[in-house]
């Protein structure tokens, strides 16, 4: 059923990501059966969740010598992560893959018709979880969450909402979820796309945006520099990060909306069992690591760490989420 939906959609788009992922296929790195070297694919640019998740996850695994050998780490740009995506269902049977992968990933699939969704992959684990933040510039007039709702909901068109994810990933769809909360219609909201948290801090500094959204992990840096504030958090409680200790949740500003995004791994489809298995007990080694651990606590990350079935099973859930969100906003 998966493959046939995906498979039924529109095929030029599909066709056009392909062109681009065959392209990049081809500065790849080439591996021999029995090497004990693997690529890391991150869907989007330096500085964004997947590759702050990512290189976090490489540098636990190296620095404990997990999987005997060591990773190159390459960023794949291009249709919010569905680029990306397509590239890694093209290596079927590459056991010497993995690509991160999220939300965003999952709404890519569907903003840009790609044909390709992470279930096409080899579902490996997740990672983690964590809330999203509303961000605005430091000289910024909204003070508060309250001051920024009131000026959005009088004229939702003329502030720029930025995120750093293609239509349908978290970034869009938590704007999309608070919009419809506070009695903006979704169709109304003047967004912004932007690949990754680095393209979506200069729009933010650049002032060409009134206000972003996205995880406040990748932002730590500019709030505690003073270059940006954070308005409100999207979690059920406020994050254990210095920098957003008096970040005030929503639901704490009378809002009720709890939005989680989340981030995993994948690797190439048709591998063998065995190597799949062997994949994830790595990811397993990793996770046990004081390294890890402490990883999560200073990125304000959620421990949600699941694996195989269990992490192809709720990929499934994830777009139905993604699908019945969109749909349910009119933006499908």
């Amino acid at each position: 059923m998966w493959r046939m939906r995906r498979l039924g959609r529109r095929t030029t788009a599909r066709a056009a990501i392909l062109a681009l992922t065959l392209a990049l296929a081809g500065c790849g790195v080439t591996r021999g059966d029995d090497s004990r070297d693997l690529l890391l694919i991150i869907p989007n640019s330096p500085g964004g969740g997947y590759d702050q998740t990512g290189r976090a996850a490489v540098a636990v695994m190296e620095d404990n010598d997990v999987t005997g050998g060591t990773f190159t780490v390459e960023n794949v740009i291009g249709a919010g992560g569905a680029a990306a995506m397509t590239q890694v269902v093209g290596e079927a049977g590459d056991e010497h893959t993995m690509m991160t992968v999220g939300l965003g990933v999952v709404g890519s699939t569907y903003s840009f018709a790609s044909g390709y969704g992470p279930l096409d992959a080899t579902p490996l684990a997740q990672l983690m979880s964590e809330p999203e933040g509303i961000l605005v510039p430091a000289d910024s007039p909204f003070e508060t969450v309250d001051d920024f709702i009131e000026a959005w909901k009088a004229d939702p068109g003329s502030l720029a909402i930025g995120g750093g994810s293609s239509p349908g990933g978290p970034d869009h769809l938590f704007p999309m979820q608070l919009a419809d909360e506070v009695g903006i219609d979704p169709r109304e909201v003047n967004y912004v796309s932007y690949d990754g948290g680095g393209p979506l801090t200069s729009a933010l500094l650049g002032a060409k945006i009134d206000a972003g959204f996205s995880g406040p992990a990748e932002f730590a840096g500019s709030i505690e520099d003073g270059e940006l504030r954070m308005l409100a958090v999207s979690g059920e409680e406020r994050s254990p990060q210095e920098a957003f200790a008096d970040v005030p949740t929503l639901t704490e500003s009378g809002i009720d909306l709890v939005f989680l995004n989340w981030r995993g791994l994948l690797a190439p489809p048709d591998i063998p069992d065995e190597r799949r298995d062997e994949l994830i007990g790595y990811l397993e080694t990793m996770h046990e690591t004081e390294e890890w651990q402490q990883t999560l606590t200073d990125n304000g990350w959620t421990d949600d760490f699941k694996t195989g079935d269990d992490f192809e099973t709720f990929l499934q859930e994830q777009d139905e989420r993604v699908s019945t969100t969109l749909d349910d906003l009119g933006l499908l």
